[in-house]
């Protein structure tokens, strides 16, 4: 399932927020390039979204849930990177 959290982080005259797949980094990629979201919005285990897209990532199959929430189920599904890990490379 692709999850959408609240944008809540500026940057870049914006406000962004994150969308993941709870199922496979090939099920967020997919969604992503149907989306139009270029492949440098990906972070690791996310891509970066800007608020003005919210409405239209939703219309198109995102599940809003908390920031919180995301988190829960991207750790759930094994496709979390930790802070550690994004250090260490």
């Amino acid at each position: 399932m692709i999850l959408i959290d609240p944008p809540l982080w500026p940057n870049h005259g914006t406000v962004w927020g994150h969308l993941v797949s709870d199922a496979s980094l090939a099920e967020l990629h997919e969604f992503a390039a149907r989306a139009g979201i270029p492949r440098r919005a990906f972070d690791r285990d996310h891509y970066d979204y800007p608020i003005a897209r919210r409405h239209e990532l939703v219309a198109m199959g995102a599940t809003e849930v908390s920031t919180r929430e995301l988190i829960v189920r991207l750790r759930a599904s094994g496709l979390r990177v930790t802070a550690a890990e994004r250090r260490a490379g």
